[in-house]
């Protein structure tokens, strides 16, 4: 049997990740024609969905150079074809119990149709459609996830930001007299390697612990921890502690904090926004996030851009009627432009300078999209990624695939960056307790 395979690729992998169409090489790609079709509908929409749905088009239309797609087109510089599919029968070759005009049904016929005419070759359909997928192993279809994005968490699962040891009682002793204390001074296990802006929980063999931060070689105490304390706001625990140092440290760029919800994330960081923009380190609070609903979507909303915000940016208000017993001043905030709104479909070509960027529920953004927004990061401004990886609500990713995890594990080795995971909630005694149950 030959080792290349016939990879049907979904719309719902192209709209994902638009260069998947020329990321397989020494496969054979072939696309249904209702996946075109299915493209077609999306070319319009803003943001990410609609450039992956212009950008594929624009592809398959260059590719017309080089031959005819309806007979596969070999890449340039690799072993990969791409052909359009086109010879399909709904009515015969749509499984019974199947409605022939649902356009995942059409592609599942596609692939059969060719599964009988390739038993020499490896089939599958590559989709991130879960109910495809299900769909495929019923009728005996391979078929699998589009896994360019997945991290490997291994066996330590998903980085938290901290670290926990044991050293002898005068190195703690050592710390609190100088500040810091070198990390060749302390022997460590093997298996244990810090990160830039790591932070370090340690405690005596015998008695007396201490809290630091690694930087540059050495653990220090930590900085930046508090807040003005006109704003009456105070860590509650360690964690909360570590977050408002990244936040504070205008050292670090992107900063990304995790947790169950009701931990303090995103009252933490708006807090921290709110000091730094009066102490002039930033012009103005950018705040944005995926427009994902929970459960079932409203539709259409009237209203400007800021009206049709509002039951998105009601987590944010929320947190300043808590701190400040209204939300008058979050409307003059507004109104004055200390705050800006920002939509992640809308936010291409923008740049934010001197701006401290909060992007909410970035559990339920893409990779992709996270990549937009970081890359619209301009002088002099720090980027906040919060959200709960275990409440992805977004189709098609999962807390192994959503872009915040992504973005925590490969940039964890970077010093200008810092994430912590809340293990704790705060909100109530009851919204504790529904997190860890239910």
């Amino acid at each position: 049997m030959s080792t290349r395979k016939i990879l049907v690729l979904d719309t719902s992998v192209l709209l994902y990740d638009m260069t998947a169409i020329h990321s397989f090489p020494g496969n054979d790609i072939v696309i249904p024609l209702p996946v075109l079709d299915e493209l077609d509908r999306f070319k319009d929409k803003p943001g990410l969905l609609g450039e992956s749905a212009r950008y594929v088009n624009r592809y398959l239309d260059k590719l017309r150079e080089s031959g005819r797609l309806d007979r596969a087109v070999k890449l340039p510089h690799t072993d990969q074809t791409i052909r359009v599919e086109i010879k399909f029968d709904p009515s015969t070759n749509v499984p019974d119990g199947l409605n022939p005009r649902y356009a995942d049904n059409q592609i599942l016929a596609t692939a059969l149709h060719l599964s009988q005419g390739n038993s020499d070759k490896k089939l599958k359909i590559i989709t991130k459609d879960i109910n495809l997928r299900v769909k495929c192993d019923a009728l005996g279809v391979k078929a699998e996830d589009y896994y360019k994005d997945y991290i490997n968490l291994g066996n330590d699962g998903a980085y938290t930001g901290e670290v926990s040891f044991k050293i002898p009682d005068k190195k703690i002793n050592k710390f609190f007299d100088t500040g810091s204390i070198a990390l060749d001074e302390i022997s460590l296990d093997d298996d244990t390697a810090l990160l830039p802006n790591q932070f370090v929980v340690a405690k005596g063999l015998t008695n007396g612990s201490m809290l630091g931060t690694y930087k540059n070689g050495a653990i220090h105490k930590i900085k930046h921890a508090e807040l003005d304390h006109n704003i009456g706001v105070e860590p509650r625990n360690k964690e909360q502690k570590f977050a408002l140092s990244l936040l504070n440290d205008p050292d670090i760029s992107l900063v990304t904090l995790t947790g169950i919800a009701g931990s303090g994330k995103t009252f933490l960081t708006l807090m921290a926004a709110m000091v730094n923009l009066e102490e002039g380190n930033y012009k103005r609070i950018v705040f944005t996030r995926s427009i994902q609903p929970v459960g079932r979507d409203l539709g259409y909303l009237p209203g400007d851009i800021n009206e049709k915000m509002s039951p998105w940016l009601a987590p944010i208000a929320d947190n300043f009627r808590h701190a400040f017993g209204d939300i008058s001043y979050f409307e003059c905030m507004i109104s004055k432009g200390q705050i800006d709104i920002a939509p992640l479909s809308y936010i291409r070509g923008r740049t934010f300078n001197d701006s401290f960027i909060i992007v909410d529920e970035a559990q339920n953004a893409t990779i992709h999209e996270l990549k937009t927004i970081i890359t619209r990061v301009g002088k002099g401004s720090k980027i906040v990624l919060l959200g709960d990886t275990d409440q992805v609500d977004t189709p098609y990713i999962d807390s192994k695939s959503n872009g915040l995890t992504i973005v925590v594990e490969k940039f964890k080795s970077s010093p200008l960056t810092g994430h912590i995971r809340f293990n704790r909630g705060q909100r109530s005694e009851i919204a504790s307790l529904a997190s860890n149950l239910l």
